[in-house]
């Protein structure tokens, strides 16, 4: 079993921020122990996982306003 494998295929969800037209869709999906990140229209192409540790500290990151350009 990969760590793929532990996110659950119920739970992906794309991103609010997602624009197709631009070429830039991502999604999420959890588990127990891992988030999984994946380009929406290459679902198959490879995910980037997470463990939840990490996903929720760099979430925190994010609504903080750490990474706004």
């Amino acid at each position: 079993m990969t760590n793929r494998d532990l996110i659950a295929p119920g739970t992906w969800r794309k991103s609010s921020r997602s624009n197709a037209a631009q070429d830039a869709c991502v999604e999420v999906g959890g588990g127990a122990r891992v988030i999984g990140v994946r380009d929406t229209k290459d679902r198959d192409g490879g995910t980037l996982v997470f463990g939840s540790e990490t996903w929720r500290a760099f979430a925190a990151q994010v609504k903080a306003g750490r990474f706004d350009l």
